[in-house]
């Protein structure tokens, strides 16, 4: 016993005041070990019992904000430990955190705006944002950054400020069901009726249409070469709904064929009035 007393107090560092025991790195370890379990325990904890009502994006944002948490006091306790007073490392660096301060204005203001998405809920994992006019689905959320992927399957790293400053569109916020729409024109002298009717069958015959009773098609307008319909369609599938539009596009231009409907060109009608004659006999 006495030889293992011996062992840990052994000394590995000894600078002035400053001493570094084996004691010290096995009290570190305890600690750093202690935060991973407990880590665990919570995040095996939110996935049973009464957190499984939470959904996914709720969850991973109550874990987070955990273990953040959980590692700022845990690295308080390290640099206890090792004999590092937090309130003199804070008072003797002042001036230099004000310099770091004003040179990381963007960081610091990008974790600010991560721990308010995580406390806020407002954007979860999985939820489908227009982002700088991209759509793309969120993964992840940091405490500086957030990953989501693009629909051409790119990975984004998204400064979480850009999400809490700017103007983003959440297309997931509300419901799963999103209404979309898709414009088309014919030529004048087409049965409206039947055009109706043909864009309805289009949109509600794919599988990824959702509430098909409440699809319809319309004439929106009376353009220049044109009239204009448009046609409206809920669907789950938010994030691949351009995947979805293409395939209905596809079947609107294969019917319209087949029902001798034509999709016109945009036409403009140019009338030349020439002075050619004109000039010729007042030069006589």
């Amino acid at each position: 016993m006495e030889t293992l007393k011996n062992f840990l107090e052994l000394e590995l560092i000894n600078i002035g005041d400053f001493h570094i025991r084996i004691y010290t790195l096995v009290v570190v370890l305890i600690i750093f070990l202690i935060t991973k379990i407990l880590l665990i325990v919570i995040k095996k904890t939110l996935s049973n019992g009464k957190y499984r009502k939470l959904d996914k994006g709720a969850n991973y944002a109550l874990f987070q904000i955990i273990k953040y948490v959980l590692w700022v006091i845990a690295i308080g306790l390290i640099l206890e430990t090792i004999g590092i007073k937090l309130t003199v490392l804070i008072a003797g660096s002042a001036a230099l955190l004000v310099g770091i301060g004003l040179g990381l204005q963007q960081t610091f203001n990008d974790i600010l705006s991560g721990i308010i998405l995580l406390s806020e809920k407002s954007i979860k994992i999985e939820d489908v944002l227009e982002v700088d006019g991209d759509i793309v689905k969120i993964e992840s959320i940091g405490l500086r950054t957030s990953k989501a992927m693009n629909t051409d399957d790119v990975s984004i790293i998204i400064p979480n400020s850009l999400i809490t400053t700017n103007k983003v569109i959440n297309w997931s916020h509300q419901t799963l069901n999103t209404r979309f729409r898709i414009d088309v024109g014919v030529a004048y002298g087409s049965n409206v009726d039947l055009v109706i009717k043909v864009l309805e069958e289009c949109a509600f015959e794919h599988p990824d249409t959702s509430d098909r009773a409440l699809t319809e098609a319309r004439l929106v307008n009376f353009g220049n070469s044109s009239l204009d319909f448009q046609v409206l369609f809920f669907s789950q599938n938010i994030f691949r709904i351009n995947k979805v539009k293409s395939d209905i596009r596809r079947s609107i231009s294969q019917k319209f064929v087949a029902n001798s409907i034509a999709i016109p060109f945009p036409q403009m009608d140019l009338h030349l009035i020439s002075n050619h004659t004109k000039l010729l006999k007042e030069d006589k």
